[in-house]
């Protein structure tokens, strides 16, 4: 089984999610991050679950598409680290651009 490590700026997007969304509803707040992360937790036993990105072609850069988020994520042997968790409306190449991949 691969093991998951999201870099520090995926897990501050996933903050960022809970709180924005918690304005209004700190119950669908919940949900919507377990979601996510029960998505991201699939990925142990199926790493190629998710879609190349589009943006990229890479093989290696992948993502799962979890109600209105992206949840990138690189393949490297055995460590899937998640990149980025993204509302799908966003510009994804100006924010991956914006970050540094390390992996926490």
């Amino acid at each position: 089984m691969a093991e998951i490590r999201w870099t520090v700026a995926a897990r501050a997007d996933l903050q960022e999610i809970r709180e924005y969304i918690g304005r209004d509803s700190r119950v669908y707040a919940a949900a919507t991050v377990r979601r996510i992360t029960t998505a991201v937790k699939r990925l142990c036993r199926f790493p190629r679950l998710g879609r190349v990105v589009p943006e990229y072609e890479d093989e290696t850069l992948r993502e799962l598409i979890v109600g209105n988020y992206r949840v990138v994520y690189r393949i490297h042997g055995k460590i899937i680290g998640i990149v980025a968790v993204i509302h799908g409306s966003r510009d994804l190449p100006r924010r991956l651009n914006d970050e540094p991949w390390n992996f926490g």
